[in-house]
């Protein structure tokens, strides 16, 4: 029997418009579109008020009115959410900023933002009576979901391909999951997962197919407003790669804004890597997207065939939002830039964001008079391997002060100040 869910009316396709019954196992409509789930905001505004938040648990579920799940589904064991925002005021100083905050989701449990989405995965998976889900992912959505999935005994397959970071792959295997690690790009990744999940019938936590994971993903924006007592910022700025994230982040503000919870809503700021930028380019040429190759040390965001470029699209254009594309070494060195300023460690996809703010300040287009949220998506410990080629290797001395002083005056290290 499936339960109907207090405030949600339907699915609605973003191409087409047919709407459709938002059961559990709910994936994209016959036209290929993907789905939105859609709202009854009226009921919302009346039973949900900004108070009702103070007694709710520190997690992506305090705000279950504006979640598609049933009232009787428990949340997922591992907590998700509620990641720290921290106001970086040292480093807006150095960029030019009047005001900069640092959202740290590399705090989740399995360590990205992929988390949101995957416990929602698994809350949808339990409502349709699933016992496995599977996913292709580059990496954070795989170990997302292997954990979380883990922590509410499902089983999970998981299709990587085969340059996923050995970070990524050891969580992987702690968790338990089935891993195929595939020889081939992304897209070839993703069919492989979608050919498999096809055939056995499992769970899909392809977070372009399943429009619930949206959902999932959008709540990192319900936190932020939150967080910065409801007072909306210029621009959100952020990493993208299919186009998920970026899309739950704008359905968030957006239904914060339907609520009447924020009087305005920020602009965005998509940032791509310039070795693989199909969504940005479409924006900025003002043309259809097309494929790229996927030239970037920025694995998680290593996407040449976005899966969810209509929603990623239309999110940028009605927000006003910005485009910027940034190298690979632009990236690292926002990577450092960050850890040296707030203490945030993201992996090199998961400072893309900060990276695109940084460029934005140089060129002239940020400044003294804008205030902006930067989500750092992932942590850096899932990709020490280009930390460590970036940064370098510590000093490697015996215990012998004649080498420390050596080693120091070699660096042009002075710790007498």
């Amino acid at each position: 029997m499936i339960l109907k869910m207090k405030y949600v009316h339907y699915g609605k396709c973003v191409r087409c418009g047919k709407l459709y019954p938002a059961t559990p196992n709910l994936t994209t409509c016959e036209c290929g579109g993907i789905l939105d789930i859609q709202y009854d905001y009226e009921a919302i505004k009346r039973d949900f008020k900004k108070e009702d938040l103070k007694a709710r648990e520190k997690s992506m579920w305090r705000y279950r009115e504006l979640l598609p799940v049933e009232d009787q589904t428990a949340p997922p064991p591992l907590r998700v959410g509620w990641s720290p925002l921290y106001e970086a005021p040292r480093l807006a100083g150095i960029l030019g900023l009047g005001k900069l905050w640092v959202k740290d989701d590399g705090l989740n449990p399995t360590a990205s933002l992929k988390d949101r989405a995957s416990s929602m995965a698994v809350a949808k998976a339990i409502e349709a009576g699933a016992d496995t889900i599977a996913c292709s992912s580059t990496g954070n959505a795989a170990s997302s979901l292997a954990g979380n999935a883990a922590a509410a005994g499902l089983k999970t397959y998981i299709f990587v391909p085969s340059r996923a970071p050995k970070g990524k792959v050891a969580q992987l295997m702690t968790f338990g999951a089935t891993v195929i690690s595939v020889q081939g790009s992304y897209e070839d990744t993703f069919e492989l997962s979608k050919a498999a999940i096809d055939k056995w019938g499992w769970y899909n936590r392809n977070a372009a197919i399943n429009p619930y994971l949206s959902e999932g993903k959008k709540t990192v924006s319900l936190e932020i407003m939150e967080q910065l007592h409801w007072k909306a910022p210029d621009f959100v700025a952020l990493s993208v790669g299919d186009g998920c994230t970026i899309a739950g982040v704008w359905k968030g503000l957006k239904d914060l804004y339907a609520i009447g919870f924020i009087d305005r809503l920020p602009r965005l700021i998509s940032v791509q890597a310039e070795g693989c930028c199909p969504l940005n380019r479409a924006i900025a040429e003002n043309k259809p997207w097309h494929p790229m190759e996927e030239n970037t040390l920025a694995d998680s965001i290593a996407v040449g065939v976005p899966r969810n470029p209509d929603k990623a699209l239309n999110a940028i254009r009605e927000s006003n939002g910005l485009v910027v594309n940034v190298s690979d070494q632009e990236i690292m060195d926002a990577q450092k830039l960050l850890g040296r300023t707030t203490g945030v460690f993201g992996e090199p996809a998961g400072v893309t964001g900060t990276a695109g703010v940084k460029k934005l300040c140089e060129a002239g287009v940020l400044g003294k008079n804008d205030s902006v949220v930067s989500i750092v998506t992932g942590n850096g410990l899932k990709d020490v391997a280009n930390t460590i080629a970036h940064c370098g290797e510590p000093i490697s001395i015996p215990s012998d002060m004649e080498l420390l002083l050596k080693a120091f005056a070699e660096r042009g290290i002075h710790p007498e100040g």
